[in-house]
């Protein structure tokens, strides 16, 4: 693996529509969520979100676990 290759995974980030597609939710309502409590067009985040973005958190930290792996660490 090369340095390139190797930083652009670690960089990798994951989009609005990845998270709203794990979510069952539009991209509209992931952004409106994130909005301050305050705004207008904030909404309440979707039932049971912890537990889809959890795993989303555990996916990502098995990736970079992984690319750790093939750089030798």
């Amino acid at each position: 693996m090369d340095f390139k290759k190797a930083t652009e995974e670690l960089m990798a980030g994951m989009t609005r529509g990845e998270i709203a597609e794990a979510l069952g939710v539009s991209e509209a309502t992931v952004r409106q969520a994130r909005l301050d409590e305050t705004a207008n067009a904030h909404r309440n985040p979707p039932g049971g979100w912890e537990a889809k973005v959890a795993k989303l958190a555990r996916q990502r930290a098995d990736r970079l676990t992984r690319l750790a792996d093939r750089l030798g660490t």
